[in-house]
């Protein structure tokens, strides 16, 4: 079974407050589990396919002329 988040420790790990995650889950934005009437846990996996989702690699080293990219 995977390892489950609270929100304070998915803020943490994203370094944000507890109302990024918080809105991440009202949002459905992110996967989560409902423990209970008010409890919610985030997946560690979840979390870290949010974060991959999000992550932007760079682009290879372009050419400038006559102030245009060239490829």
């Amino acid at each position: 079974m995977e390892k489950l988040l609270t929100v304070k420790e998915a803020a943490a790990r994203l370094g944000t407050t507890e109302r990024f995650p918080r809105r991440l889950i009202a949002e459905r934005r992110i996967r989560y589990v409902k423990l209970g009437g008010h409890h919610v846990r985030i997946p560690e996996v979840a979390l870290t396919e949010f974060i991959a989702a999000g992550t932007v690699e760079p682009m290879p080293e372009l050419t400038w002329r006559d102030g245009r990219v060239v490829a």
